[in-house]
């Protein structure tokens, strides 16, 4: 598989930073940030590289040569004339045969990528989003996606958007078909071209484009005070240790009790409200390392009392909320079962004694299996004696909310 790195921008944003260097140049831990993409992307077997190169590209160009010493085979674009974040790739169009990588020159990440492009394949679409929660999710873009991870709708920042919303935000690396490229319109190869507006944000809502959700690392470093911070995470290990190629470590927490207060079984939506310091200790579990992941028994669905889509505006709430404080989660798993039969409305279908409610510990060895977790270095956090339980059954330490918050036994956890 091609991958096409986008490194002809001027970086007028980190200017202070880059001093008289390309921005793909600015170093990272003592090497240039490109250098750092291509050893990630090399060690997996990405070793066909295609480099759009515009401002300073004599810079670029002179440092990697033509790949042979960095082991990947590199061919370069040069942009004469601005044509936008994509209009390189219409000039690429004929050594574009097949799907693509296509990543920006200016991201720190260390990711799976196998896992990724195996996704995008399963999926069968023209393009592959890899998107990710964020501490600030009420000022940036958003991708809204059916159950199967199709985007529906693509919000920029300006745009108006739902009062409760998933946090979910495009990360800007991409598996693209070369077939998006033709949907898009030969009309558009004469210009500048804008990748997310022209080419992608028509895919929306046709079953083309999906989202791969991940918890791994990436930001980009376009400011000042974005790269001081990811030379920060580089140098202690955050940065590699959250790829899904490496095990990780999991916070898993109860919902109800743990991160919302208690109120019986939740029904309506207004009565979903975050206890005091939850999110708090939240933003603690992501700026350590841990995963967060929610693992939560709904038998209000099998019940008939709540539909997984009034469920889903449940936790959306939840994610926006946590969004406005800094704290987001890596993933939500919940039993929609219950074994006791007899209720007036419910669902036959899902009446049955399950793998995955707890106190067994299916939810958790599912979460662990889809994000390569280290059970035995991760935790359950919750409020009952049944949280605990799965906690012990799936072979992670527990912790109970009550004699002390969530916050405290966060802060227990990180010692």
């Amino acid at each position: 598989m091609k991958t096409v790195i986008m490194a002809g921008g001027k970086g007028t944003r980190i200017a202070p930073v880059a001093g008289d260097l390309p921005k793909p140049m600015i170093p990272i831990g003592g090497k240039p940030v490109l250098e750092r993409e291509i050893e990630c992307l090399r060690e997996q077997g990405f070793t066909d590289l295609i480099l759009t190169v515009s401002h300073m590209a004599d810079r670029i160009m002179d440092y990697f040569g033509d790949g042979s010493a960095f082991g990947v085979r590199m061919e370069y674009f040069i942009e004469e004339v601005p044509l936008g974040n994509a209009g390189a790739l219409f000039r690429l169009r004929d050594r574009l045969t097949e799907d693509f990588l296509l990543l920006n020159a200016d991201a720190v990440f260390d990711i799976d990528f196998r896992r990724f492009v195996d996704y995008h394949w399963e999926k069968g679409g023209l393009a592959t989003l890899f998107t990710h929660p964020n501490s600030h999710p009420y000022d940036s873009g958003l991708l809204i996606a059916d159950d199967h991870g199709a985007v529906q709708q693509w919000l920029t920042k300006e745009d108006p958007r739902p009062t409760w919303y998933r946090n979910r935000v495009n990360a800007g690396l991409h598996v693209i078909s070369p077939a998006a490229l033709d949907l898009a319109g030969e009309d558009l190869a004469a210009g500048k071209i804008d990748l997310d507006r022209q080419i992608l944000k028509p895919l929306c809502g046709n079953g083309k484009m999906f989202c791969y959700d991940s918890p791994e690392y990436v930001k980009d470093m376009g400011t000042p005070d974005r790269y001081r911070a990811v030379c920060e995470d580089f140098a202690a290990g955050r940065v590699q240790a959250k790829n899904l190629l490496h095990k990780q470590r999991a916070v898993f927490l109860d919902r109800d009790g743990t991160i919302n207060k208690h109120v019986g079984f939740l029904r309506n939506i207004d009565d979903f409200e975050l206890l005091p310091g939850a999110a708090e200790a939240i933003r603690k579990i992501n700026a350590s390392g841990y995963l967060a992941i929610v693992v939560t028994n709904q038998p209000v669905i099998a019940r008939g009392e709540v539909t997984e889509d009034h469920l889903r505006e449940i936790h959306n709430k939840m994610e926006t909320l946590l969004g406005q404080e800094g704290a987001y989660v890596d993933a939500i798993y919940y039993c929609p079962h219950h074994p006791d039969k007899g209720f007036e409305g419910e669902i036959p279908e899902l009446k049955i004694d399950c793998d995955c409610r707890k106190p067994k510990p299916g939810m958790i060895l599912q979460a662990a299996k889809d994000f390569n977790i280290d059970l035995e270095n991760s935790w359950m956090i919750g409020d009952g004696e049944n949280d605990i339980r799965a906690g012990t059954a799936a072979g992670c330490h527990t912790a109970r909310v009550g004699e002390k918050s969530l916050l405290d036994i966060v802060a227990a956890v990180g010692e």
